[in-house]
């Protein structure tokens, strides 16, 4: 079995450099043969390109294949793609057991469909609570259509529940990023069309109709059975950390006024929080209230203690640079 691995991998990576540029047929060639011997990158890279039609007509019972094998050898993006594409398909109940599984792993888009399923309590028993929790989560990570579904979510759920799905998320963060240092990486391949270079290089199209993803990014299932049109992907890189910009987050809120006056009511109640500055973050039609800045996450974790020990059931969120 070593003897097969290091050309496998081989293969594997060969297939990733082609992906990356643009020639996908060649890509699916060098992924079949690993695919079919049980190598998971190459199984889970296969079912990606049958799932976009690249390289190959797009077949989603053929990317559901490939992604259920590599899955069942503990490759987890392929597992976290098997569950995001049935429930594009509209097949929930199967796709909840992989939900919630990569949901405790911190994948966003797991977060965002989970809580979509707890607010609603159509397919699953119905969690406030956590829901708004996981919606936060998912909103943290960047998902528009989840800062969105929070201000709607604002709208139905009272205060008090609110504000303990904003305690659940911090809890949810540490936990998740535990599980989330454990994962395997592998191969993936970058699903987004190839960056041009300077000097362009010339490849010989693809015979096949370039599809549109199906699941993320298209339809996002919205609340009540809505659906929203994600923002387009930015490209913009994640500025690098700065020293001193950790901060927590007290709340969030669909009015300004009500931010401010939280604010006002834990300075009085928690000691060393004047000390600090307040701001607040926009995020779709919410307005976060945050403090800091803080110089390390020790600092910002005994402000985060004190605040949960001064104001029984008070949200507060650990926010890193």
């Amino acid at each position: 079995m070593s003897l097969l691995a290091g050309p496998a991998v081989a293969d594997v990576k060969a297939g990733v450099d082609a992906w990356s540029g643009g020639e996908y047929a060649k890509a699916v060639n060098e992924w079949r043969e690993p695919a079919k011997k049980g190598d998971p990158d190459a199984q889970f890279n296969l079912a990606q390109a049958y799932k976009l039609g690249r390289g190959v007509k797009q077949d989603l019972k053929i990317a559901e294949q490939w992604y259920q094998r590599a899955a069942n050898q503990g490759h987890l993006q392929a597992a976290d793609s098997l569950g995001h594409l049935l429930h594009y398909q509209g097949r929930i109940k199967e796709a909840l057991p992989l939900l919630q599984a990569s949901s405790a792993r911190g994948e966003p888009r797991a977060q965002y469909l989970l809580a979509t399923e707890l607010f609603n309590g159509v397919n699953i028993q119905k969690d406030w609570v956590r829901a708004y929790a996981l919606m936060t989560r998912a909103s943290a990570a960047g998902l528009a259509p989840a800062s969105r579904n929070l201000a709607e979510m604002d709208k139905y759920i009272p205060l008090e529940q609110r504000q303990k799905g904003v305690a659940l998320a911090g809890e949810i963060e540490t936990a998740t990023a535990q599980k989330r240092a454990a994962q395997v990486t592998g191969f993936p391949i970058n699903t987004k069309a190839p960056v041009a270079v300077a000097k362009p290089i010339d490849v010989p199209p693809s015979k096949t109709t370039k599809a549109v993803e199906p699941g993320f990014p298209g339809t996002i299932p919205a609340l009540n059975g809505k659906t929203t049109q994600p923002e387009p992907a930015k490209t913009a890189k994640k500025p690098a950390a700065v020293a001193g910009s950790w901060r927590i987050q007290l709340g969030a809120f669909g009015s300004e006024a009500n931010a401010k006056k939280l604010w006002a009511s834990l300075q009085q109640k928690v000691d060393g929080l004047s000390g600090t500055t307040y701001s607040l973050v926009p995020a779709g039609n919410l307005s976060r209230l945050q403090a800091g800045p803080f110089a390390n996450r020790s600092d910002a974790e005994a402000m985060f203690t004190k605040v949960k020990s001064a104001v029984v059931g008070q949200g507060c969120l650990i926010i890193a640079p």
